[in-house]
């Protein structure tokens, strides 16, 4: 298998790991606040993270690689569950598939600014064409949007593709999972405190809620970045950044499932129409840079 391939094939399971994240988080702030949802996500992958290091006797970072995790723990440690919680208390997870949709343009944008990435021009068209047909899908199918919401999602997309872009360029030399686990850690203190001071007064115990906690913070917050950081640095973050247009879609299954939100028979035809989208992308994508 091509090394190639191999990353293309490791960002799709990140990918659809990655598909849980937003229903699973709808379910969870339902009963616990955003700022604790966040924090304590935060400290369970931490923990988890720390342990595997250890375990595998992980040297620890260079001190020029801190500014970097630093990034990669604001974007995706903080940033982007923090921003997608308080989105979902104003608007359903269906109706945030609008902004998932966004995600790989951003990702590829900071691919090019911080991987050092140049894909060809054709990519671009492929890209937006795919963006424009999942926002557009979205849009006609979901509940009208809340400014509010809106604005934390669009806020959330930006952070998340920094963090994306960041966190690749960097697995390509300390490795995927080293690179989130280090993140967790170096956010672990500030997470640790925050959670503290929002600890509920009443604890829920309401399942679907723990369920929800325990799928973002070990899956999302973990698992999901092992292989989707090694297939970034593997198949190059612009490329591989396009399997988050069939995100959505994974996502909608899920949140119908989950959630009892409708889903449109139509979206098989736009997943066809994604899905050549993405092929198209993969073509004219730029390769990785060496490490």
């Amino acid at each position: 298998m091509s090394t190639a391939t191999a990353g293309w094939g490791s960002g799709f399971l990140g990918m659809l790991i990655f598909s849980g994240s937003l229903p699973a988080t709808r379910v969870a702030v339902a009963d616990f606040s955003p700022l604790f949802l966040t924090s304590i996500r935060a400290v369970i992958a931490a923990l988890l993270g720390a342990l595997c290091l250890w375990a595998l006797h992980q040297a620890r970072p260079r001190r020029g690689d801190l500014v970097s995790l630093a990034i990669v723990a604001l974007g995706v440690v903080v940033g982007f569950p923090l921003l997608t919680a308080l989105a979902l208390q104003h608007i359903t997870a269906a109706h945030s598939v609008v902004f998932v949709g966004l995600l790989p343009l951003a990702t590829a944008l900071f691919g090019v600014m911080r991987g050092g990435e140049r894909p060809q021009p054709a990519f671009w068209l492929f890209s937006v064409l795919g963006s424009l047909t999942v926002v557009g899908f979205a849009l006609a199918r979901s509940e009208g949007g809340d400014l509010t919401g809106d604005l934390l999602m669009l806020a959330a997309i930006l952070a998340c593709g920094l963090g994306y872009a960041e966190g690749a360029a960097l697995s390509r030399r300390l490795g995927g999972w080293q690179v989130i686990s280090w993140a967790l850690v170096l956010a672990m203190p500030v997470m640790g405190v925050l959670a503290l001071a929002t600890l509920p007064a009443e604890w829920t115990m309401a399942g679907p809620a723990w369920m929800g906690l325990a799928y973002v913070s070990v899956f999302s917050m973990l698992i999901g970045f092992v292989f989707w950081y090694r297939g970034l640095a593997l198949g190059g973050i612009a490329g591989v950044g396009q399997l988050q247009l069939l995100q959505p879609f994974f996502g909608l299954a899920l949140a119908a499932a989950i959630l009892g939100e409708p889903v449109a028979w139509s979206m098989i035809a736009v997943t066809l129409a994604v899905v050549l989208c993405v092929a198209g992308a993969k073509r004219f994508a730029a390769r990785p840079a060496p490490r």
